[in-house]
């Protein structure tokens, strides 16, 4: 049986916007703060979280690297609430999310992302696990806590191997 594979794409906040927002300084302009000696590039994203006693919470990850090309075969979403990631360095790292299809993902769609872009998934939205590569990175994670199951899981009959473009 052949693999299915995808190739990963750049990440664009167009490409994005079905499945949630793209973390990027380079697309609203900062405001000065502390007498000028900060910039503060606001509202980047919109953390929602639904149900009782949800609240937004702030976690720090350290992921280690995934072997590349990448051997896809789970996917989640929350239900619940969105979940941001905010890289601590300018590495890049794989960003897989699928379109839902009668409650279910669809065909994944990969990218990779530039120097210093997070994303925030929007709710109930199908997504890869966190996937650094080639080094291990860290993360501000941002998300929903509280009571509740905030998260679905659907492991692939067969999985989908993601690669890199060529040019990388």
């Amino acid at each position: 049986m052949t693999p299915r594979t995808i190739t990963a794409q750049p990440l664009t906040a167009a490409a994005f916007a079905p499945f949630g927002t793209l973390i990027d300084t380079t697309q609203v302009a900062p405001r000065p703060m502390n007498a000028g000696m900060a910039q503060r590039f606001h509202d980047l994203a919109a953390i929602e979280v639904t149900g009782e006693g949800a609240r937004v919470v702030v976690g720090l990850v350290q992921a280690q690297p995934y072997p590349l090309p990448l051997r896809l075969g789970l996917v989640e979403r929350h239900p619940l609430g969105s979940q941001a990631f905010v890289p601590l360095n300018a590495a890049p790292f794989l960003v897989v999310v699928c379109p839902d299809e009668a409650r279910r993902p669809g065909a994944p769609q990969a990218f990779v992302t530039a120097p210093h872009q997070g994303v925030c998934y929007a709710p109930n939205i199908w997504h890869g696990v966190l996937t650094p590569f080639g080094a291990a990175q860290d993360f501000v994670v941002i998300d929903r806590g509280g009571p509740g199951i905030n998260l679905e899981e659907y492991p692939f009959d067969e999985p989908w191997i993601v690669q890199l473009p060529a040019s990388r």
